[in-house]
């Protein structure tokens, strides 16, 4: 995942900023309604891109992740929209636990820029929703050159949606981020639709960390630099969690991704351990993965 990287990381300032106002009063609504359910996963599970990861003669790839991880960010629907067929194959091979947070294709998000696609729309949330109990939440990424002169189209998108597929909404353009109304306005739809909005940790795009929940689950798209530092800002992701658990959040999505993604396991690993020692969690995460020396 090359959007945001910088060359050099460790002149970034990766302090988390504080969390919205808005945030605090919504997740105060919904405080001590259940326990936090969390899903930590990577971004990919083929054995390409994860070298190092697969035990020698491993022979389905996402047989062995899912018994390693609780949930898969689903990247790969971004480039091709799946079938039922393909969708009803990747349940089969999961365990009951386990969930799948398929991305919207790029042909309804950048080729289409979300006019004119009722009909893939319908195709990708038909096939998807065969995942069942399997199903996480289902996020559209918008291209970076997406701005908010086109709030109406996502407008549109989003109350068309189908509404028993959970939805997250990630935008990238900095428009969104530096006009106070735009952002109001934005919140205030994805707030009155039950639309989560994405979070992105990069390098190269502070902005993208607005930590502004708008449902009381927090979607996390966490990217590392493959860099030292990428522990440390797990560690603060962790204290931040802790305090929106005490605040009343309900939910955590976190995906691990790298420049390089053969060490998001590691991350994955390093972030899951903490979470459950330091939060008193059980989130699944693999037993044998060791983080590198120069972490934490």
């Amino acid at each position: 995942m090359k959007f945001g990287s910088v060359d050099n990381p460790e002149a970034i300032d990766f302090t988390l900023p504080p969390t919205h106002p808005d945030t605090t009063a919504l997740l105060g609504k919904h405080k001590m309604r259940k326990d936090l359910e969390v899903f930590v996963g990577c971004a990919k599970w083929n054995k390409q891109d994860l070298k190092g990861f697969y035990p020698r003669g491993t022979k389905d790839e996402l047989v062995y992740y899912a018994t390693q991880f609780n949930s898969i960010e689903l990247n790969g629907t971004f480039y091709n929209s799946p079938d039922k067929q393909q969708v009803e194959t990747w349940k089969s091979k999961t365990p009951a636990d386990f969930k799948f947070f398929p991305k919207v294709p790029q042909s309804i998000s950048h080729y289409g820029r979300l006019l004119n696609v009722d009909e893939k729309m319908t195709a990708f949330a038909d096939a998807i929703t065969l995942f069942e109990e399997k199903l996480g939440v289902s996020f559209l990424q918008l291209h970076d050159n997406f701005k908010p002169k086109d709030f109406d189209r996502l407008a549109t998108f989003v109350k068309k949606f189908a509404k028993s597929i959970p939805l997250a909404v990630e935008v990238r353009n900095s428009e969104w981020f530096s006009d106070e109304s735009v952002r109001v306005s934005l919140y205030q739809l994805l707030e009155e639709q039950q639309v989560a909005n994405v979070l992105v940790d990069t390098a190269g795009r502070r902005d993208m960390l607005h930590m502004r929940l708008t449902t009381p689950s927090a979607f996390v798209r966490y990217v590392g630099a493959n860099h030292p530092t990428d522990y440390k800002r797990l560690d603060d992701w962790i204290t931040r969690i802790s305090e929106w658990r005490d605040a009343g959040l309900q939910s955590l999505y976190f995906f691990v991704h790298q420049n390089i993604e053969v060490e998001s396991p590691l991350l994955s690993t390093y972030f899951v351990d903490k979470l459950n020692r330091d939060l008193g969690l059980q989130v699944k995460g693999p037993v044998d993965l060791q983080a590198p020396k120069n972490s934490p």
